[in-house]
């Protein structure tokens, strides 16, 4: 009995082992992955934030602007862009992201543009409408596909389908903390214009309600993509932290059985020496 006992345990290691040499490899893979994605959410900053100083000075520099982009309307219906991941393994990062997303939608008339598997796969289970399957693949999404997903938004929120647009995402604040947010995009607030400006109104080719009007599609892409490069970032790190806490959790189970197994093959010895001196 104590040697399949001490059997049993030495295959537990064994499966144990193995199980550590994939969290720990997955850990970091995760890590190399993340330094590439907070690489990207600093390169995607610059960007969006040049277009909303240029929304921002249209807005507020010229009296008598207007635009349906900054026009509230009675709430009828929702949409969620809803940015999570393709797989697992990554800790509360996609739970969270969901259950924040399901929490703002309830009770409100919503359609969500799902980008991720998971997200996908819950909102399928959840038989919430959506406005496209298309962008199912979050690791395959470009910078084209955010511009292509904005400009989609901005004819249906012209036509008067959504009277709200919001972004839901994960933002990246650092390697171990990672929050999940909702983002309003449509209706813009107006900003506010900055005091101890002198500025002019500033003259566009053509009119600038034309030029907002424009900005506004390339602006949302900006700010999508954004929200992406900080979600992927927050992916990455989540995913390093679970892979890092399996990885601790297995060498402590380890350790565990490796002190059962030698009090079992002690046990085993001492039995074989006791059955030796009883027999003579």
């Amino acid at each position: 009995m104590a040697g399949v006992s001490t059997k049993e345990i030495k295959n537990r290691i064994r499966s144990m082992e193995s199980t550590r040499q994939i969290t720990k490899a997955m850990e970091m893979v995760a890590a190399s992955k993340l330094r590439r994605a907070q690489a990207q959410v600093l390169s995607s900053r610059p960007y969006f934030e040049i277009l909303y100083s240029t929304i921002a000075d249209i807005a507020s520099s010229n009296r008598d602007f207007s635009s349906p982009y900054l026009q509230e309307r009675p709430l009828k219906k929702v949409m969620y862009i809803v940015i999570a991941g393709d797989r697992g393994l990554a800790g509360g990062y996609n739970s969270n992201i969901l259950k924040l997303v399901q929490s703002e939608i309830a009770g409100k008339d919503a359609e969500v543009l799902p980008i991720g598997k998971k997200a996908l796969d819950y909102f399928r289970s959840k038989r919430i409408p959506t406005f496209t399957e298309q962008y199912a693949e979050a690791a395959e999404l470009t910078i084209g596909d955010c511009f292509s997903i904005s400009r989609q938004l901005s004819k249906a929120f012209l036509a008067g389908e959504f009277d709200r647009i919001v972004v839901a995402y994960t933002n990246f604040v650092s390697a171990l903390a990672q929050t999940p947010a909702a983002m309003q995009l449509l209706p813009l607030e107006k900003p506010e214009k900055k005091e101890g400006t002198n500025q002019g109104d500033i003259l566009y080719e053509g009119d600038s309600e034309e030029v907002f009007a424009a900005i506004i599609p390339e602006y949302l892409g900006g700010v999508i993509y954004g929200a992406l490069c900080e979600s992927r970032a927050s992916e990455q790190a989540a995913r390093r932290a679970a892979m890092d806490s399996a990885t601790q959790n297995a060498d402590d189970m380890i350790d565990d059985l490796s002190l059962k197994f030698n009090r079992a093959r002690q046990a085993a010895i001492t039995q074989e020496i006791t059955e030796i001196v009883a027999g003579s």
